[in-house]
Protein backbone atom coordinates (compact mmCIF):
# COMPACT_ATOMS: atom_id res chain seq x y z
CA UNK A 1 0.00 0.00 0.00
CA UNK A 2 1.21 3.23 -1.28
CA UNK A 3 1.73 5.97 1.54
CA UNK A 4 -0.96 7.88 0.12
CA UNK A 5 -2.46 10.69 2.43
CA UNK A 6 -6.20 11.15 2.70
CA UNK A 7 -7.55 14.13 4.69
CA UNK A 8 -9.99 12.81 6.58
CA UNK A 9 -10.30 8.77 7.03
CA UNK A 10 -13.59 7.36 8.37
CA UNK A 11 -13.47 4.16 10.07
CA UNK A 12 -16.99 2.60 10.02
CA UNK A 13 -19.48 2.48 6.88
CA UNK A 14 -22.70 2.89 8.94
CA UNK A 15 -25.38 5.42 8.02
CA UNK A 16 -23.27 8.13 9.91
CA UNK A 17 -20.25 7.62 8.24
CA UNK A 18 -21.48 7.36 4.90
CA UNK A 19 -23.03 10.57 5.12
CA UNK A 20 -19.61 12.07 6.44
CA UNK A 21 -18.21 10.67 3.44
CA UNK A 22 -20.77 12.68 1.56
CA UNK A 23 -20.34 16.26 3.79
CA UNK A 24 -16.64 15.53 3.64
CA UNK A 25 -16.99 15.69 -0.62
CA UNK A 26 -18.71 18.31 -0.17
CA UNK A 27 -15.82 20.37 1.64
CA UNK A 28 -13.96 18.89 -0.55
CA UNK A 29 -11.55 16.76 1.41
CA UNK A 30 -9.96 13.69 0.11
CA UNK A 31 -11.58 11.12 1.92
CA UNK A 32 -11.85 7.40 2.64
CA UNK A 33 -13.82 5.44 4.33
CA UNK A 34 -12.84 1.83 6.39
CA UNK A 35 -15.35 -0.86 7.01
CA UNK A 36 -14.59 -4.12 9.01
CA UNK A 37 -18.02 -5.67 7.20
CA UNK A 38 -17.82 -6.59 3.85
CA UNK A 39 -20.22 -4.20 2.67
CA UNK A 40 -21.52 -0.61 4.05
CA UNK A 41 -24.75 -0.05 6.14
CA UNK A 42 -23.81 -1.59 9.58
CA UNK A 43 -26.09 -2.94 11.84
CA UNK A 44 -28.83 -1.70 9.21
CA UNK A 45 -27.72 -3.73 6.16
CA UNK A 46 -26.78 -7.14 8.01
CA UNK A 47 -29.01 -7.40 10.97
CA UNK A 48 -32.35 -5.93 9.69
CA UNK A 49 -32.30 -4.51 5.91
CA UNK A 50 -35.96 -5.38 5.64
CA UNK A 51 -36.66 -3.47 9.02
CA UNK A 52 -38.87 0.09 8.45
CA UNK A 53 -37.14 3.36 10.58
CA UNK A 54 -39.36 5.89 11.18
CA UNK A 55 -36.93 8.59 12.29
CA UNK A 56 -35.56 9.84 9.44
CA UNK A 57 -36.11 13.67 8.71
CA UNK A 58 -38.13 13.57 5.43
CA UNK A 59 -39.19 9.83 4.95
CA UNK A 60 -42.54 9.02 6.79
CA UNK A 61 -40.81 5.60 6.75
CA UNK A 62 -37.93 3.75 4.90
CA UNK A 63 -36.57 0.41 4.71
CA UNK A 64 -32.86 0.02 6.29
CA UNK A 65 -31.67 -1.36 3.07
CA UNK A 66 -33.43 1.24 1.23
CA UNK A 67 -32.10 4.16 3.46
CA UNK A 68 -28.38 2.55 3.32
CA UNK A 69 -28.68 2.68 -0.83
CA UNK A 70 -29.79 6.12 -0.69
CA UNK A 71 -26.89 7.13 1.38
CA UNK A 72 -24.47 5.25 -1.15
CA UNK A 73 -26.15 6.75 -3.47
CA UNK A 74 -25.31 10.16 -2.47
CA UNK A 75 -21.97 9.81 -1.90
CA UNK A 76 -21.42 8.68 -5.42
CA UNK A 77 -20.77 12.38 -6.96
CA UNK A 78 -17.10 12.19 -4.65
CA UNK A 79 -15.87 9.04 -5.55
CA UNK A 80 -14.84 8.69 -2.35
CA UNK A 81 -12.22 5.77 -1.55
CA UNK A 82 -14.15 2.90 0.27
CA UNK A 83 -12.07 -0.05 1.90
CA UNK A 84 -14.22 -2.76 2.92
CA UNK A 85 -13.61 -6.19 4.76
CA UNK A 86 -11.23 -4.39 6.91
CA UNK A 87 -10.60 -3.54 10.31
CA UNK A 88 -8.72 -0.79 11.53
CA UNK A 89 -6.55 -2.22 14.60
CA UNK A 90 -4.48 0.44 15.74
CA UNK A 91 -4.30 4.06 15.27
CA UNK A 92 -0.75 5.59 15.94
CA UNK A 93 0.62 9.25 15.47
CA UNK A 94 3.20 9.66 12.82
CA UNK A 95 4.13 13.27 12.68
CA UNK A 96 1.55 15.41 11.57
CA UNK A 97 -0.97 12.45 10.61
CA UNK A 98 -2.14 9.42 11.75
CA UNK A 99 -0.87 5.93 10.56
CA UNK A 100 -4.29 3.28 10.72
CA UNK A 101 -2.71 -0.14 10.80
CA UNK A 102 -4.99 -2.96 9.33
CA UNK A 103 -4.57 -6.81 8.53
CA UNK A 104 -3.99 -5.56 4.91
CA UNK A 105 -1.78 -2.50 5.40
CA UNK A 106 -1.66 0.85 6.18
CA UNK A 107 -3.12 4.12 6.18
CA UNK A 108 -2.74 7.49 6.25
CA UNK A 109 -4.43 10.57 7.07
CA UNK A 110 -4.20 14.32 8.60
CA UNK A 111 -7.95 13.70 10.58
CA UNK A 112 -9.92 10.66 11.47
CA UNK A 113 -13.48 9.96 12.07
CA UNK A 114 -14.62 7.57 14.30
CA UNK A 115 -18.13 6.26 13.28
CA UNK A 116 -17.93 2.35 14.59
CA UNK A 117 -21.05 2.16 15.71
CA UNK A 118 -21.98 0.12 18.72
CA UNK A 119 -18.25 -1.66 17.89
CA UNK A 120 -17.94 -5.64 17.09
CA UNK A 121 -21.83 -7.28 17.92
CA UNK A 122 -23.41 -10.52 18.33
CA UNK A 123 -26.87 -11.08 19.05
CA UNK A 124 -28.24 -12.45 22.49
CA UNK A 125 -28.87 -16.58 21.72
CA UNK A 126 -30.37 -18.63 22.90
CA UNK A 127 -29.28 -21.28 25.92
CA UNK A 128 -32.28 -23.35 25.21
CA UNK A 129 -29.92 -27.18 25.14
CA UNK A 130 -29.53 -27.97 21.26
CA UNK A 131 -30.53 -24.46 19.99
CA UNK A 132 -27.38 -24.73 18.05
CA UNK A 133 -28.09 -27.04 15.37
CA UNK A 134 -31.39 -25.27 14.26
CA UNK A 135 -29.44 -21.93 13.78
CA UNK A 136 -29.90 -21.23 9.72
CA UNK A 137 -32.42 -24.12 9.45
CA UNK A 138 -35.52 -22.49 11.48
CA UNK A 139 -33.71 -20.15 13.97
CA UNK A 140 -32.58 -17.23 13.18
CA UNK A 141 -31.19 -13.84 14.88
CA UNK A 142 -32.04 -11.63 12.30
CA UNK A 143 -33.68 -10.97 8.76
CA UNK A 144 -32.12 -10.33 5.86
CA UNK A 145 -34.96 -11.19 3.21
CA UNK A 146 -38.73 -10.71 5.06
CA UNK A 147 -39.86 -13.47 1.35
CA UNK A 148 -37.90 -16.49 3.28
CA UNK A 149 -40.90 -16.87 5.67
CA UNK A 150 -43.95 -16.19 3.09
CA UNK A 151 -46.54 -18.25 3.74
CA UNK A 152 -45.17 -20.27 6.83
CA UNK A 153 -45.30 -19.85 10.73
CA UNK A 154 -43.36 -17.99 12.87
CA UNK A 155 -43.19 -17.54 16.32
CA UNK A 156 -41.08 -13.97 17.33
CA UNK A 157 -39.12 -14.04 20.58
CA UNK A 158 -38.61 -10.25 22.63
CA UNK A 159 -40.04 -7.57 24.00
CA UNK A 160 -38.77 -4.34 22.60
CA UNK A 161 -38.86 -2.55 19.39
CA UNK A 162 -36.90 -4.81 17.24
CA UNK A 163 -39.69 -8.08 17.91
CA UNK A 164 -42.70 -5.82 18.02
CA UNK A 165 -42.05 -4.08 14.61
CA UNK A 166 -40.60 -7.72 12.69
CA UNK A 167 -43.97 -8.85 14.08
CA UNK A 168 -45.86 -6.48 12.47
CA UNK A 169 -44.37 -6.50 9.11
CA UNK A 170 -44.34 -9.95 9.02
CA UNK A 171 -48.21 -10.11 9.82
CA UNK A 172 -48.83 -9.80 5.72
CA UNK A 173 -46.47 -11.84 4.85
CA UNK A 174 -46.06 -15.45 7.12
CA UNK A 175 -49.18 -17.71 7.37
CA UNK A 176 -49.74 -16.82 11.06
CA UNK A 177 -47.47 -14.65 13.55
CA UNK A 178 -46.74 -15.54 16.96
CA UNK A 179 -44.81 -13.33 19.37
CA UNK A 180 -44.09 -14.36 22.77
CA UNK A 181 -42.43 -12.47 25.47
CA UNK A 182 -41.53 -13.23 28.92
CA UNK A 183 -43.21 -9.97 30.84
CA UNK A 184 -47.20 -9.21 30.15
CA UNK A 185 -46.01 -5.93 28.83
CA UNK A 186 -43.69 -4.87 25.83
CA UNK A 187 -40.55 -2.33 26.11
CA UNK A 188 -41.34 -0.96 22.40
CA UNK A 189 -42.97 2.48 21.43
CA UNK A 190 -46.25 3.51 22.31
CA UNK A 191 -47.32 3.79 18.55
CA UNK A 192 -45.85 0.62 17.79
CA UNK A 193 -47.66 -1.61 20.50
CA UNK A 194 -51.07 0.40 19.61
CA UNK A 195 -50.77 -0.99 16.20
CA UNK A 196 -49.75 -4.83 17.66
CA UNK A 197 -52.79 -4.75 20.04
CA UNK A 198 -55.08 -4.22 16.35
CA UNK A 199 -53.12 -6.44 14.27
CA UNK A 200 -53.51 -10.17 14.15
CA UNK A 201 -50.47 -11.35 15.70
CA UNK A 202 -50.73 -13.70 18.34
CA UNK A 203 -49.43 -12.75 21.71
CA UNK A 204 -48.32 -15.05 23.88
CA UNK A 205 -47.57 -13.78 27.58
CA UNK A 206 -45.65 -14.12 30.05
CA UNK A 207 -43.61 -17.17 28.26
CA UNK A 208 -40.15 -18.40 28.08
CA UNK A 209 -38.75 -20.84 25.56
CA UNK A 210 -38.29 -24.09 27.12
CA UNK A 211 -37.37 -26.56 23.99
CA UNK A 212 -37.23 -26.43 20.63
CA UNK A 213 -38.24 -29.08 18.53
CA UNK A 214 -37.01 -31.11 14.90
CA UNK A 215 -35.11 -33.64 13.46
CA UNK A 216 -32.24 -32.10 13.97
CA UNK A 217 -32.31 -30.34 10.42
CA UNK A 218 -35.76 -28.46 10.60
CA UNK A 219 -37.36 -26.72 13.17
CA UNK A 220 -40.98 -28.13 13.81
CA UNK A 221 -42.03 -27.11 17.28
CA UNK A 222 -40.78 -24.65 20.08
CA UNK A 223 -42.04 -25.59 23.87
CA UNK A 224 -43.08 -22.64 25.74
CA UNK A 225 -42.80 -21.93 29.49
CA UNK A 226 -44.95 -20.12 31.92
CA UNK A 227 -43.21 -19.40 34.79
CA UNK A 228 -45.67 -17.89 36.71
CA UNK A 229 -47.95 -20.55 36.87
CA UNK A 230 -45.77 -24.01 35.99
CA UNK A 231 -47.39 -24.19 32.78
CA UNK A 232 -45.86 -25.63 29.37
CA UNK A 233 -47.56 -26.05 26.12
CA UNK A 234 -46.05 -27.00 22.51
CA UNK A 235 -46.92 -24.95 19.36
CA UNK A 236 -45.89 -25.98 15.78
CA UNK A 237 -43.96 -23.34 13.74
CA UNK A 238 -41.28 -24.28 11.29
CA UNK A 239 -39.61 -20.79 11.63
CA UNK A 240 -38.28 -18.95 15.00
CA UNK A 241 -37.19 -15.30 15.49
CA UNK A 242 -35.39 -14.73 18.47
CA UNK A 243 -34.82 -10.98 19.76
CA UNK A 244 -33.09 -10.63 22.41
CA UNK A 245 -31.13 -7.69 21.34
CA UNK A 246 -27.33 -7.76 20.74
CA UNK A 247 -24.14 -7.41 23.02
CA UNK A 248 -21.52 -5.48 22.03
CA UNK A 249 -17.68 -4.94 22.85
CA UNK A 250 -15.11 -1.91 21.45
CA UNK A 251 -12.53 -4.52 20.17
CA UNK A 252 -9.36 -3.14 19.15
CA UNK A 253 -10.76 0.40 19.90
CA UNK A 254 -10.09 -0.08 23.40
CA UNK A 255 -6.18 -0.01 22.84
CA UNK A 256 -6.36 3.50 20.88
CA UNK A 257 -4.97 6.36 22.87
CA UNK A 258 -8.77 7.67 23.21
CA UNK A 259 -10.47 8.20 26.23
CA UNK A 260 -13.18 6.34 27.10
CA UNK A 261 -15.94 5.51 29.18
CA UNK A 262 -17.94 2.13 29.23
CA UNK A 263 -18.11 1.14 25.84
CA UNK A 264 -18.16 4.76 23.93
CA UNK A 265 -15.93 7.28 23.18
CA UNK A 266 -15.58 10.86 24.77
CA UNK A 267 -16.26 13.55 23.04
CA UNK A 268 -16.94 17.20 23.53
CA UNK A 269 -20.17 19.07 21.35
CA UNK A 270 -17.54 19.57 18.34
CA UNK A 271 -17.08 15.63 18.25
CA UNK A 272 -13.47 16.05 19.11
CA UNK A 273 -12.04 13.49 21.58
CA UNK A 274 -9.13 13.44 23.71
CA UNK A 275 -6.49 13.24 21.11
CA UNK A 276 -6.60 16.28 18.69
CA UNK A 277 -7.31 15.22 15.31
CA UNK A 278 -9.86 12.41 15.80
CA UNK A 279 -13.54 12.71 15.76
CA UNK A 280 -15.75 10.48 17.16
CA UNK A 281 -19.86 10.71 15.93
CA UNK A 282 -23.06 8.18 16.31
CA UNK A 283 -23.58 5.91 18.43
CA UNK A 284 -20.04 5.20 19.45
CA UNK A 285 -19.46 8.56 21.00
CA UNK A 286 -21.06 10.30 24.16
CA UNK A 287 -21.40 13.26 25.62
CA UNK A 288 -23.71 15.19 28.19
CA UNK A 289 -26.94 14.84 26.61
CA UNK A 290 -26.74 12.53 24.13
CA UNK A 291 -29.56 10.60 22.29
CA UNK A 292 -28.46 7.64 20.45
CA UNK A 293 -30.66 8.14 17.13
CA UNK A 294 -29.58 7.94 13.58
CA UNK A 295 -30.84 11.08 13.30
CA UNK A 296 -28.29 12.26 15.77
CA UNK A 297 -25.48 10.70 14.14
CA UNK A 298 -26.55 12.30 10.84
CA UNK A 299 -26.44 15.47 12.80
CA UNK A 300 -23.34 14.85 14.21
CA UNK A 301 -21.20 14.10 10.60
CA UNK A 302 -20.88 17.57 9.63
CA UNK A 303 -20.12 19.35 12.64
CA UNK A 304 -17.00 16.26 12.56
CA UNK A 305 -16.13 16.98 9.21
CA UNK A 306 -16.21 20.89 9.62
CA UNK A 307 -14.04 20.96 12.17
CA UNK A 308 -11.64 18.29 11.06
CA UNK A 309 -11.67 20.59 7.39
CA UNK A 310 -10.94 23.59 10.04
CA UNK A 311 -8.41 21.11 11.95
CA UNK A 312 -6.47 20.83 8.93
CA UNK A 313 -5.96 24.01 7.42
CA UNK A 314 -7.59 26.84 10.37
CA UNK A 315 -7.98 29.23 7.62
CA UNK A 316 -10.89 27.23 6.18
CA UNK A 317 -14.27 27.89 7.80
CA UNK A 318 -15.88 25.90 10.61
CA UNK A 319 -19.07 27.29 9.43
CA UNK A 320 -19.10 26.48 5.53
CA UNK A 321 -21.50 27.89 2.89
CA UNK A 322 -25.42 26.30 2.15
CA UNK A 323 -25.40 23.67 0.09
CA UNK A 324 -27.26 25.43 -2.32
CA UNK A 325 -23.81 27.43 -2.53
CA UNK A 326 -21.64 24.73 -2.98
CA UNK A 327 -22.97 23.15 -6.16
CA UNK A 328 -23.72 24.43 -9.71
CA UNK A 329 -27.15 25.08 -10.26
Amino acid sequence: MTKEIYDITIIGGGPAGIFAAFYAGMRQAKTKIIESLPQLGGQLSLLYPEKLIYDVAGFPNIKAQQLVDQLVEQIKPFDQTICLDEEVLQIEKEGAMFKLITKKGTHYSKTVIIAAGNGAFQPKRLTTEGHEQYEGKGLHYFVTDMEQFRGKDIMICGGGDSAVDWALMLEDVAKSVKLVHRRPTFRAHEHSISLLEQSSVEIETPFVIQELHGDGEHLTGVTLFNPKTDDSKTIDVSNLLVNYGFSSSLGPIKNWPIELTRQSIVTDSATRTSVDGIFAIGDISTYDGKVELIATGFGEAPIAVNHAVNHINPKERVQPMHSTSLFDQ
